[in-house]
């Protein structure tokens, strides 16, 4: 079989993108970026047409409150998700997935499925009632922080030690986790500071991610993972999802590019094996100054070529390009 072959077999899963901003006229990298219609080819990262052309099965939709608008991040997160039911409503082609069986079912039909996530537990606030309220309107994954410190505990960019203090989970922030592993909403380590990480791992008892992190042995971002996290995160049964985002590919932009990402997907494999390996591209979450992996969603396929070329049997190539975050979602999501 080969790559193209391969590739429109696969069901392939992206744990990570921030696209849904745009949807909401909240850009992320673009202030001034008009409202984006999703089931339009457009400009960024991400739209329906390129999904179908890159061959995606799901696409995880992340829900990020960006600094401006945290005066009320709950509203704000309200606002996304009712932008994100929007396209859910009008696309013909794009369903709202919630378990593994609904990207199974999309895959059969030919659609692309959608799954909703929150990135930053600010959109809570301190209510496991707002917790629940997500999740009955199909919120499945909860990155815990963002880079700032919250409610939940403390997040990878929080600051110097002296000035805003150290340790990990708060209180209510162990309320959350066990929260979530009840509902079956999975928990994303991804942002965390290492101190929080810890904590976190040591409390799950059941799988968690890290929906858009590579290899900090690789790239020494503190947004990366150890080979000592990524092993900690396998043993929960969960996935460590490598991501697009330049910084956290190579503080060179020049050496970032297809074959850079790759050497992380090979250092996690062989730290970890390839269950415990997935893809959390951010598409639409960073600029393009600090290089490119590849140049949309469209391009999806060339990942699949790029294992194939690195010598990795079918078998993981599936694993990795969706069928890891598949097993995941069967374990938690129901």
């Amino acid at each position: 079989m080969d790559s193209l072959e391969l590739h429109k077999s696969l069901i392939v899963i992206d744990g990570h993108c921030d696209t849904v901003d745009d949807l909401a006229g909240a850009s992320y990298t673009s202030r001034n970026a008009p409202v984006r219609d999703f089931l339009e080819r457009g400009k960024g990262h991400l739209d329906l047409p390129r999904l179908v052309e890159g061959g995606v099965t799901c696409q995880f939709m992340a829900m990020f409150v960006d600094d401006e608008y945290m005066a009320d991040p709950k509203a704000h997160t309200y606002r996304l998700l009712e932008a994100l039911e929007s396209v859910f409503s009008r696309a013909k082609g794009f369903c709202m997935a919630t378990k593994a069986g609904d990207i199974e079912r999309a895959k059969a039909e030919g659609c692309v499925a959608g799954l909703m996530t929150i990135e930053g537990g600010e959109a809570i606030g301190e209510s496991l009632d707002d917790l629940r309220a997500f999740y009955d309107r199909g919120v499945r994954l909860m990155t815990l922080t963002w880079n700032r410190r919250n409610a939940i505990g403390r997040g990878a960019g929080a600051g110097d030690p002296k000035v805003d203090g150290t340790g990990g989970l708060t209180n209510f922030g162990r309320k959350v986790i066990a929260a979530m592993e009840a509902l079956g909403m999975i928990v994303d380590v991804s942002h965390l500071a290492d101190e929080t990480f810890e904590e976190v791992l040591s409390r799950v008892e059941r799988p968690v991610v890290a929906s858009h992190s590579n290899s900090r042995e690789i790239c020494c971002h503190r947004r990366n993972v150890t080979d000592r996290m990524a092993e900690r995160i396998a043993a929960s049964g969960g996935l460590v999802a490598c991501t697009f985002a330049g910084i956290f590919v190579d503080e060179d932009p020049a050496k970032v590019d297809r074959d850079r990402f790759l050497d992380h997907v090979d250092r996690l494999v062989s730290v970890v094996g390839p269950d415990h390996v997935g893809i959390g591209s951010d598409f639409d979450g960073f600029s393009d100054k600090y290089g490119v992996v590849i140049k949309d969603c469209s391009r999806m396929g060339e990942l699949t070529t790029g294992l194939l070329e690195r010598g990795y049997r079918d078998e993981d190539i599936r694993k990795i390009m969706g069928g890891n975050w598949l097993r995941v979602l069967r374990e938690i999501a129901c």
